[in-house]
């Protein structure tokens, strides 16, 4: 009796323990720079699920949205480097480099790279009263109407819209470019024929492509995407043409060799699992992964390259 009374308080004080122990488990914030649903929120709460299973943490989303991006990134950057706080950054990140004049931190110096952790190529949709039917003869089209079509753009700044400047810049052509407040507006009014055309994610385009309430006119990443193999890329027009959305994971500058070592070799486990690449598949995002010295260059190279669009377009959020 008196063994089974001592067991039994073994056994409780060994379950009390082990619940100490998970209690004390610090817990990891993926700070996001948008709301709820978007894909950037999507992109976070999938990686968030599989760090913690992969090493047997807590990590859990918050969401920060303003600015573009600004707000989240502004409170990694004043974070504690103790590998518990990371930005599930966007596109917008590099273009707000050079879109905002005075951001409160540097997007490289005030950040240490972690991973590329994904990507998201979106598709030119046009309204079926446009008379083309690929991007050569949207050119063609533009050349010879010049100012009658119009781009819906989901906000000033944004990967829609400097793709869009791209597009016009390549091809010398002269297209109104119609500003909304947001991916859904934009969308509806495409759909309704009050303007033209608008790139949206590969997710978002697929029920209006199954539904063939709009026509593709090509794809923005400069390779096709295995969900649209017939949708030909806009680079096989305009060579070089590559604007697709990307989702990379910062911490504050100064963080742990490795601890972002670990999270790194993580990040690339994951978006190397079968599953997951078919998760993100359906979601009109590809898996990427890579080095952190690998995401630094790749970041550099972005800021570089979207400061000249920015400061070609005019375009500014100052």
């Amino acid at each position: 009796m008196q063994r089974r009374t001592f067991m039994g308080m073994f056994g409780a004080c060994a379950l009390a323990a082990s619940g100490m122990a998970k209690a004390q488990t610090p817990t990891t914030r993926v700070i996001v720079g948008a709301t709820p649903g978007g894909g950037t929120d999507t992109v976070a709460r999938v990686l968030a699920a599989e760090l913690g299973r992969v090493l047997g943490e807590t990590f859990v989303v918050e969401n920060r949205p303003g600015a573009g991006g600004n707000i989240a990134a502004q409170e990694i950057a004043r974070s504690a480097p103790d590998g518990r706080s990371l930005l599930m950054c966007y596109t917008s990140h590099a273009i707000n480099a050079t879109l905002y004049p005075n951001l409160p931190f540097d997007p490289i110096k005030d950040f240490t790279p972690v991973s590329h952790v994904a990507d998201a190529p979106s598709i030119l949709l046009a309204h079926p009263s446009v008379a083309a039917n690929n991007v050569a003869e949207l050119i063609a089209l533009a050349k010879a109407e010049p100012g009658k079509l119009s781009m819906a753009l989901p906000g000033i700044g944004s990967a829609g819209h400097l793709g869009a400047e791209v597009i016009k810049m390549q091809a010398g052509i002269d297209v109104l470019l119609v500003p909304y407040k947001g991916t859904a507006p934009a969308m509806t009014d495409v759909l309704g024929g009050q303007v033209s055309m608008m790139f949206a994610g590969a997710a978002l385009a697929k029920g209006q492509l199954k539904s063939k309430a709009l026509k593709p006119l090509g794809i923005s990443s400069a390779q096709r995407m295995s969900e649209y193999p017939d949708i030909p890329p806009i680079a096989d027009t305009l060579p070089g043409y590559d604007f697709s959305a990307w989702y990379g994971l910062l911490g504050p500058a100064g963080l742990d060799a490795a601890r972002t070592e670990q999270l790194s070799k993580a990040v690339a486990q994951i978006m190397n699992d079968a599953a997951i690449k078919r998760r993100l598949l359906d979601e009109g995002l590809v898996a990427q992964g890579g080095t952190p010295a690998e995401f630094q260059g790749f970041l550099q190279t972005e800021i570089d390259r979207w400061g000249k669009v920015v400061k070609a377009s005019g375009a500014s959020a100052g």
